[in-house]
């Protein structure tokens, strides 16, 4: 089922409040699928979904191979029948401000801070497509 991603209504937005793990599917430079399991934060307002990581990780690399227009991405969520996808196009930014933001946001919605990481990175996903079941 379609739903917006700026509005994507009360029930779909508290399910990505809850703290479920999440995979986010990338690009290889072959143009197979990279599979990973992740932490998301599902900013509406901002119309973006945010992931933070090594900057040497290999969802990184993926995303960078894409080039300055970016990676399309998807990241999802399963809990029993209810699911839910965000998909858009995914940047690195490596901006201290971005990273930290989206740190905060990840602590929030998961409950823990992660450990330090000065290599740390954050993936923006500029959000065009939300689908979900509750």
């Amino acid at each position: 089922m379609a739903v917006d991603v700026r509005d994507p209504g009360p029930e779909y937005l508290a399910f990505w409040r809850e703290p479920h793990l999440c995979t986010l599917t990338t690009p290889r430079p072959d143009g197979t699928p990279h599979v990973v399991p992740v932490c998301v934060t599902y900013d509406p307002e901002a119309g973006l979904a945010r992931i933070i990581t090594n900057g040497s990780s290999r969802k990184a690399a993926n995303v960078l191979a894409a080039g300055p227009d970016g990676a399309r991405v998807a990241v999802c969520q399963v809990d029993g029948r209810r699911w839910a996808t965000l998909e858009g196009v995914a940047r690195v930014r490596t901006e201290q401000g971005r990273v930290e933001h989206a740190v905060r946001l990840k602590t929030e919605r998961y409950g823990r801070a992660p450990g330090p990481n000065p290599d740390r990175v954050v993936i923006e996903i500029t959000l065009d497509r939300a689908l979900g079941r509750g």
